[in-house]
Formats: C-alpha cells, sequence, structure tokens
C-alpha cells in the first residue's frame, strides 16, 4: 500500500505549532501589558509572590538560554535569580521591547532548525536534553507564566481580555454555555 507523504512530517508540524504558540502568548502577554499602568506591572501584594515584571523578565531570560542559546548555539549569560530580584519599575514599553527582540530571536532560530536536529543532545541549564525537549520547555513554560500574567491582569482591572470572545456566539448563550 502506498503511503501519502506529501505532508509535513510530525518535525515539521512540531516546529510551527511551536513558533505559533511562542507567538500567540506573546500578544496575549502585550494585550495584558496594554490593561496595566507600569506601577501594575511591578505590584506583588507580598515578597514570595512575583511581579508581571518578572515573570516578562524571566520569561525573556529562559526564551533566550533555551532557544536562542540552547537551539541556536549563540552565547547567552543569564542571571536567573536577578530576573525575580528585580524591583526596578521598567517601563511596560520596555519590556515589551526586550520580549519581541527575544521572541523574534527564538522564531528565526525555530525556522533554521531541521526536524532531524529536533533529536540531537543538548546541555541547557544543567540538563542534558533532545532539541525537541528544550523547544517544548520553552513553549510550555512560556504558556504557564502566560496564564499567571493573564490571571493578575484580570485580578487588577476586574475585566475579560476577550481572548476567546469570538466563541460567545448567539447559539453558545442559547445553550446556557459560557466560553
Amino acid at each position: 500500500m502506498n503511503q501519502d507523504v506529501s505532508g509535513p512530517t510530525a518535525g515539521e508540524d512540531f516546529l510551527r505549532v511551536s513558533r505559533r504558540q511562542l507567538e500567540t502568548r506573546v500578544r496575549r502577554i502585550e494585550t495584558c501589558l496594554a490593561q496595566l499602568s507600569d506601577e501594575q506591572i511591578w505590584a506583588r501584594r507580598h515578597e514570595t509572590e512575583n511581579a508581571v515584571g518578572n515573570l516578562m523578565l524571566h520569561l525573556c531570560g529562559n526564551i533566550r538560554q533555551w532557544i536562542v542559546g540552547g537551539i541556536g548555539g549563540a552565547a547567552v549569560s543569564r542571571d536567573r535569580d536577578a530576573e525575580f530580584a528585580c524591583r526596578e519599575l521598567l517601563p511596560a514599553a520596555d519590556l515589551l521591547a526586550r520580549l519581541h527582540a527575544v521572541a523574534g530571536q527564538a522564531g528565526n532560530v525555530l525556522d533554521k532548525v531541521s526536524p532531524d536536529q529536533l533529536s540531537a543532545l543538548r546541555h541547557i541549564q544543567g540538563y542534558d536534553v533532545t532539541g525537541l525537549e528544550a523547544i517544548y520547555h520553552v513553549v510550555e513554560h512560556l504558556a504557564e507564566h502566560t496564564g499567571q500574567i493573564i490571571w493578575i491582569t484580570k485580578g487588577m482591572t476586574g475585566r475579560g481580555l476577550g481572548f476567546y470572545a469570538y466563541l460567545d456566539t448567539d447559539e453558545t448563550r442559547d445553550r446556557g454555555q459560557s466560553p
């Protein structure tokens, strides 16, 4: 029996979806920061809680270390503790510029990775991982902290962010469902 092999491979799909997820999470963070003042971005209820600003710095460090450096081979210097220790009121525009820059660098790396390179071992942040594991780590890590930023934003503003507004149709309201 002949198989149709004209479609993308699983590795190609993984890279495409990973890049799309990276871009989607960055857009959601951007939406959140547009709702917050610089003071709110750096607010925390207590010292053990991370401010949105600290999460942003942390995500930039993580993406740079794991994809730009770990997958792309760029020299990366990271002070993870400083990402959480920062108390300087860096403005939203600065934080977003940093996130866009590192996400763009990561996207460029993902564009150049071949599916065959996904199984190659790399040593990143003290871990021996495949390229696939490294990329998966960044996508899930970004999703985790994006969720925290969304939760913090909703708590501070008392408003929804409309990410699923397209699901709020007359049909779902008639069935008593909520998106």
